[in-house]
């Protein structure tokens, strides 16, 4: 039977454990923040602290102490799909679930005892959600640009746009659009990663070629 300081112990620890996580998602404002990170952490914590005791209490029943555990990890897969949001054609909220994910993992760990792997898995975790983020940047010479588009016309204008950004390899991470009621015309903003700035008049003559654009305007 585990001893009551050595439960503490480990409760304690995955609250440090993850805070440290749940306070990186919470300072760039995710959907799941500090306090969930932190109730995922201890729950998973004391599913496992309760699932190997179970061999203790009854030894005779033989119980499958793996069994609880992997219903964790079910049930992590659901909270995290509720992180998971779709905005335009772009999908927000897959690191965050992935976060809580690895958090639990942490949280199955310090409840088995395995103090030093969810120790430096939790340090490994923080460093990829805070740095390499930037570094992912640093490599990838593509850069985040909004290209503002007004058209007279909606749905012909506006899947001749797509093409030409499939056709300069443009990813299109967001569209918001609406109507100008005074004129008519619609009013689109496209958040784009583009290759490179150099794309930028390229795209701007195909753009301006169709039919029922007006007027298009760059910013970063």
């Amino acid at each position: 039977m585990i001893a009551e300081q050595t439960i503490i112990l480990r409760l304690t620890l995955i609250l440090i454990f993850s805070g440290l996580i749940g306070w990186e998602r919470e300072r760039l404002d995710k959907p799941a923040g500090f306090r969930t990170h932190i109730l995922v952490g201890v729950g998973s914590t004391t599913f496992m602290i309760v699932s190997f005791s179970m061999g203790y209490l009854y030894p005779d029943l033989m119980p499958d102490v793996g069994r609880i555990a992997s219903q964790v990890v079910s049930g992590i897969g659901f909270l995290g799909a509720g992180t998971i949001l779709r905005e335009g054609f772009s999908v927000r909220g897959l690191t965050t679930a992935a976060s809580l994910w690895v958090t639990s993992a942490m949280g199955l760990a310090v409840g088995i005892g395995f103090y030093i792997m969810a120790a430096f898995g939790t340090l490994l975790v923080f460093v990829t959600l805070n740095y390499f983020n930037r570094w992912e940047k640093k490599i990838t010479s593509r850069s985040e640009e909004r290209l503002y588009c007004r058209t007279d016309k909606t749905s012909a204008a506006y899947c001749e746009i797509a093409e030409v950004m499939e056709k300069f390899e443009v990813e299109i991470k967001n569209i918001d659009i609406d109507e100008d009621k005074l004129s008519g015309d619609t009013r689109a903003v496209f958040r784009l990663e583009i290759p490179d700035e150099s794309a930028r008049e390229k795209i701007n003559r195909s753009l301006l070629k169709i039919e029922g654009i007006k007027e298009v305007d760059w910013s970063s």
